[in-house]
């Protein structure tokens, strides 16, 4: 019998119980639902909003075209 064999050793036992939760893990993830896309506000610049979510303003776009040149 295979089970009466792993449990002679405990390496190998434990072995095999890390094989059994690294599958049970590597099944979990694989039914995980895909994250949802990232909330953009690049396609509508009349509402774009900086990272703290202030508005951003064609001076702020000035200052940064400036300092990119």
């Amino acid at each position: 019998m295979f089970s009466a064999r792993i449990f002679r050793s405990r390496w190998v036992a434990l072995l095999w119980a890390a094989g059994i939760i690294w599958t049970a893990i590597d099944v979990a993830e694989a039914n995980k639902a895909p994250p949802p896309p990232p909330v953009s506000n690049a396609s509508d610049a009349t509402n774009a909003t900086d990272a703290l979510g202030q508005p951003v303003t064609d001076q702020d776009l000035a200052v940064l075209a400036n300092a990119m040149n």
